[in-house]
């Protein structure tokens, strides 16, 4: 799974990134019970809504409702662990507040940030990264078990502050060699985390949506022909999506 992770060509992890959507909508799709659906809805919430909910505060904050919604975004897209919703959700609405906005107030000190709110009950390295991803994705990345163990020499995950700092220490480094190459220059740690995942969840799912796409630095035959005949004014692309990633 560290294919992606070593691979060093723009072209690669772009073709993952405009497919992201289309991993958590299969995703989503593909889940049982309850939870089918779901994926895609809570997707949208913290990948567009959350973000512009944050910025738009005088200062960067959660609100409780927030923490707890993330969590369970968290769990769906990952492994569910119902004790962690319980956990999060016993947190007053204050604590999380003042908590929350003292973390992001110690940007770009991430392992400051981190310890912080990991004081609230439930929250961990790897729920406080998700918090600091979505209102700071330029300097955090969420470190879910997908990316993690995509990062050569990081497996097995292991849930603790300094782990996660080798993981973002590996993917800021990652995305400023890509953007060194990159014209567009626009890639963020974590933007680097949701095409990890989708690439993981692609193949773990058996989703075979991003069959085409060659981590070793060129496309297959079969994808440039299907590149050549989308037509690129008309086609729905992740970075419109995703304008606050």
């Amino acid at each position: 799974m560290s294919a992606l992770f070593t691979c060093e060509a723009p072209a690669a992890w772009r073709r993952v990134w405009d497919r992201y959507w289309d991993v958590v909508e299969a995703r989503s799709v593909k889940a049982n019970g309850k939870t089918a659906g779901k994926l895609l809805h809570l997707d949208k919430w913290y990948q567009q809504e959350l973000p512009e909910l944050i910025l738009s505060r005088p200062d960067k904050h959660f609100t409780l409702s927030e923490l707890v919604k993330l969590m369970e975004w968290k769990l769906t897209r990952g492994k569910f662990r119902p004790r962690l919703q319980q956990l999060v959700a016993s947190n007053s609405e204050d604590a999380v507040q003042e908590c929350s906005r003292k973390a992001f107030s110690f940007l770009p000190d991430v392992p400051a940030a981190i310890a912080e709110l990991s004081s609230l009950k439930g929250v961990g390295p790897a729920t406080a990264s998700a918090v600091l991803a979505a209102g700071a994705p330029e300097q955090a990345a969420f470190m879910s078990d997908e990316a993690t163990e995509s990062v050569p020499g990081l497996k097995p995950v292991r849930y603790t502050a300094k782990h996660y700092g080798l993981y973002l220490l590996k993917m800021t480094q990652k995305a400023q060699e890509l953007n060194q190459v990159d014209p567009q220059r626009d890639w963020t740690p974590h933007r680097l985390e949701l095409c990890l995942w989708a690439l993981t969840t692609d193949t773990q799912q058996q989703l075979r949506i991003l069959k085409d796409v060659d981590v070793s630095g060129s496309e297959s035959e079969s994808g440039r022909e299907s590149e050549r005949r989308s037509d690129p004014d008309t086609e729905q692309r992740p970075t419109k999506k995703l304008k606050t990633v």
